[in-house]
């Protein structure tokens, strides 16, 4: 594992965002503490966390004096500083579609289904809509993902290493399948690499249901 012992991650145990940060710390080796913040309870709206990301939101990294409040900027952060098992290939095109696939997450499909999203949906309309309007956006964002993979997909998202993509994808496609039961035969590609993901330690350690604060 490579010195990193200053680092300490903000996270909650189901939290896709805070999990692909798991993802990509576990790939490059990096030792962290693990901060747990319970959003069911609110404590991601304490004054001592707001001090650290005013959005409320997790990941948080913190890595000596330097505070990161966004997973993607999380990411482009340790793939600078931390150059261990790169994120990013060296392919030109092939780096645009880790970066383009990356960003189909983090704001065309994750943002719809957050704690906030889903909770203002729930509450002005109801709990049935709450879930169509979720997976309306995952069918659509894994719909674009599936066709855009298919020139690129080898192993894993865009070859036969783990990459920004992956580490973006596998969370996603556990909330579908688990959280919001997409059904995932439209999607085979997507499938495919999910259960290619789950034979990886790194990705492994960094579940949900292994964390310290999982319940």
């Amino acid at each position: 594992m490579s010195s990193s012992s200053s680092l300490q991650l903000y996270s909650y145990f189901r939290s896709s965002c805070s999990w692909r940060v798991r993802i990509a710390l576990n790939l490059k080796g990096l030792k962290y503490e693990y901060k747990p913040v319970n959003l069911l309870k609110g404590e991601q709206f304490s004054p001592e966390f707001l001090q650290l990301n005013p959005l409320g939101f997790v990941p948080v990294l913190v890595d000596d004096d330097q505070v990161i409040g966004d997973s993607f900027a999380i990411l482009l952060y340790l793939e600078e500083k931390y150059p261990e098992h790169p994120l990013l290939p060296g392919d030109l095109k092939r780096k645009a579609i880790n970066i383009q696939v990356a960003n189909i997450v983090c704001s065309s499909i994750q943002p719809y289904h957050n704690l906030a999203s889903v909770k203002f949906i729930e509450e002005k309309l109801s709990s049935d809509e709450k879930v169509a309007f979720v997976q309306y956006h995952i069918v659509k964002g894994f719909t674009a993902l599936e066709k855009l993979l298919q020139p690129y997909a080898g192993k894993y998202a865009t070859g036969d290493d783990a990459l920004l993509a992956d580490v973006c994808l596998a969370p996603q496609i556990h909330a579908a399948i688990h959280r919001f039961k997409i059904d995932m035969s439209e999607f085979p590609l997507l499938l495919r690499l999910f259960e290619a993901y789950n034979e990886i330690p790194e990705f492994q350690a960094a579940r949900a249901d292994v964390q310290p604060d999982a319940v």
